[in-house]
């Protein structure tokens, strides 16, 4: 299997570097989870990374990957079918002027 040595930015592995494998694509995976055993025996906390562009490479295309610290986890994923219904919004109240259009007082 193939790795790339990948950089770690914010968190407790700021500043690292760690050989990370890459999927059939050539890609590291797009979430990174690092288990961290508790010193007194209780449940391990997980770390959890985010893929993200390191900068431009060659004639404008990302081929670099670093990972950023996501204090909040990973949002759960959902499959994107195109059968799928969108998220629901939020009710839309009739009498509320519309956003970026001030209240016409000539009429």
């Amino acid at each position: 299997m193939k790795s790339e040595e990948t950089p770690f930015e914010g968190g407790p592995m700021d500043g690292r570097v760690l050989p990370v494998l890459l999927g059939i694509t050539g890609h590291p995976p797009k979430t990174y989870r690092i288990p961290v055993p508790d010193p007194d025996g209780g449940p391990d906390t997980v770390l959890v990374y985010r893929r993200v562009p390191r900068g431009p490479g060659k004639v404008g295309l990302t081929n670099r990957w670093k990972y950023e610290y996501a204090p909040e986890g990973v949002p759960p994923r959902r499959l994107n079918w195109p059968w799928s219904k969108p998220d629901p919004t939020p009710p839309v109240d009739p009498d509320a002027t519309p956003p970026g259009k001030p209240d016409d007082a000539d009429g």
